[in-house]
């Protein structure tokens, strides 16, 4: 399981019933089950996504057994959830666990 903090102030952009249209904007489809939302897309066999309203919590199942050009299509749509979801981009999540790792918060 990955925890993401969400940008100050996005939480409204996907609170309410907002994250599951942006779950099944960006991979198709998604089922909600017990407060959380499950999907799959491409090389994502399993995704598990919800929130507390400071952090996105996601955990995924890979299949590593897919084409190139699967791994990729599902790769551009992965960064581009996480984008819209939590406000930051790819750039800046890395930088984001860097700091945690530095401070000893992970």
């Amino acid at each position: 399981m990955q925890t993401y903090d969400l940008r100050r102030g996005h939480y409204k952009n996907i609170e309410g019933g907002q994250l599951k249209a942006l779950v099944t904007e960006v991979f198709g489809k998604a089922e909600e089950k017990e407060g959380k939302l499950w999907a799959s897309f491409g090389a994502i066999s399993s995704l598990t996504v919800w929130t507390d309203g400071k952090s996105l919590f996601v955990d995924s199942q890979m299949s590593p057994a897919v084409a190139n050009d699967v791994a990729i299509s599902t790769r551009k749509a992965w960064n581009h959830f996480l984008e819209r979801a939590t406000g930051y981009d790819a750039s800046e999540r890395s930088k984001r666990v860097q700091k945690k790792a530095k401070e000893g918060k992970l």
